[in-house]
């Protein structure tokens, strides 16, 4: 039987998937290195293990220890795996930006987990680094694996990572893309391959607000990449390239990879993403690209993939915001197809025809206009609506038999149907009920707040994002 003893022994040798409909055209070969594949999901799988062996040789973490570590949750699901199999306690420190999901999941094997601001200097004592200082120093036995300065995050990836990139592609390989966090990744893996051959370029995928790329870090929202110092385990002679990458496009990059090629990435999995198509694009038929997949989108699916979150931090556009007035009184025709494309009553016709035409249509405002069918928007010299009709009737009935030009409202607000639908907004919110639709200087139709909305409730975002 091929059976494992422990869930370790499946960690590593994560497979290549070809990309192809991610971005058609592309001249090379793009593949992803899907982490995802390792047992906790993610590629810090790889150097949970080895941080916590190698603790285990020094004598630095001893039977019945605890495992203190500042993570983003990945590193701390592979310090809990090794954790749980070993038999360790952990207690992991989480900056606040961090998922629900990936907080519930440390808790789910047992560990403890604190969480700390994101908004202070690393130096800070709120810092999540700091924190899991001022821990490991206060409990007996406590060992902190420490990422960013253990000199087995990069060689695990040396050691694993590169050879399997290598053996994969046959040696094939020309270039290497990777997020950069601790860099243990890509300082281990490029190292690797640029040995095998120095003119592997190595691609490094920077959040917008990262001192990788930045002057002055800042917040940004990607979780698991960038750094606000830089970390000893990070060797920046091996990085040829960087690409900054903002938050908006990190994360619609992300949905956009799930929903073309059905891979759950992760919003760090959408800023390697990003990084790596703006290299591929310009690359031939014998480039061969392997960018790494860090994790999966289940770590994120209250953020990166709720519609909600995107939409409240102006990631994706409201429904139907990027639409066109056109579009708008299009959908109208196919829902009221019996209704003429545009009901207008001649100036000189009466309060009472008026009535009539507004009842057998079911609508409450109409343009007047020189003639029932005008071919110039200035021909429409003013509009009624219902509500003023009512008031009018019954204070003088002898309103019916008048001339509407006698008792009519200004005209409705124009606007082209090339025009968005913000501008429409911006006439309702002033009071108008409806606009006319205007195809250069000819009328074409009329929109309600009705009709705005039957549209809005049909639309959703972008599904490509």
């Amino acid at each position: 039987m091929d059976v494992h003893d422990s869930l370790i022994d499946l960690i590593g040798n994560t497979p290549l998937l070809r990309l192809s409909r991610i971005e058609p055209g592309l001249g090379c070969t793009l593949l992803a290195k899907v982490e995802v594949m390792n047992p906790g999901g993610s590629v810090k799988d790889r150097i949970g293990i080895r941080m916590i062996e190698a603790a285990e040789r020094s004598g630095a973490l001893k039977p019945g220890g605890t495992i203190i570590e500042p993570t983003s949750g990945n590193t701390g699901v592979g310090l809990a795996i090794a954790a749980a199999i070993k038999g360790y306690k952990c207690i992991f420190i989480m900056p606040d930006k961090m998922s629900q999901e990936k907080i519930s999941l440390l808790r789910a094997y047992g560990a403890e987990v604190v969480i700390a601001p994101t908004a202070v200097p690393p130096d800070s004592p709120e810092s999540y680094y700091r924190v899991a200082d001022r821990l490991t120093a206060q409990i007996p036995g406590a060992f902190q694996p420490n990422q960013y300065f253990n000199d087995d995050n990069p060689r695990t990836h040396y050691e694993t990572t590169g050879p399997e990139v290598w053996k994969q592609t046959e040696g094939k390989i020309t270039h290497f893309v990777a997020g950069v966090g601790t860099g243990g990744t890509i300082s281990g893996t490029g190292r690797y391959l640029k040995e095998q051959n120095p003119d592997v370029v190595v691609v490094g995928g920077d959040p917008e607000g990262s001192i990788y790329t930045g002057s002055e870090p800042r917040p940004y929202l990607v979780e698991g990449i960038g750094e606000d110092f830089w970390p000893d385990t990070f060797d920046r002679t091996i990085v040829d390239r960087w690409v900054t990458v903002s938050d908006r496009d990190s994360f619609v990059m992300a949905r956009r990879v799930t929903r073309r090629e059905g891979l759950l990435v992760g919003g760090s999995g959408g800023t390697a993403m990003c990084a790596a198509l703006e290299v591929a694009r310009d690359l031939g038929p014998d480039d061969v690209m392997v960018v790494i997949i860090p994790d999966s989108g289940r770590g994120y699916l209250s953020k990166v993939f709720n519609d909600a979150w995107m939409l409240q931090n102006g990631f994706i556009d409201r429904p139907g915001t990027q639409a066109r007035i056109g579009e708008i009184l299009s959908a109208k025709r196919r829902i009221e197809p019996d209704i003429p494309d545009l009901v207008a009553v001649g100036s000189h016709e009466s309060v009472g025809r008026a009535i009539d035409i507004l009842q057998s249509y079911g609508i409450s405002q109409i343009p007047i206009a020189k003639s029932e069918s005008p071919d110039d928007i200035a021909e429409i010299v003013g509009s009624i609506h219902e509500r003023s009709l009512l008031d009018r009737v019954f204070r003088d009935r002898d309103a019916i038999d008048r001339e509407v030009v006698e008792v009519m409202d200004p005209p409705l607000p124009v606007i082209q149907a090339t025009s968005g639908v913000e501008e429409m907004v911006v006439d309702l919110s002033k009071g108008a009920e409806a606009i006319v639709v205007a195809e250069g200087s000819k009328p074409s139709g009329v929109l309600t707040r009705a009709d705005l909305l039957e549209f809005l409730a049909h639309q959703g975002p972008d599904p490509t994002k």
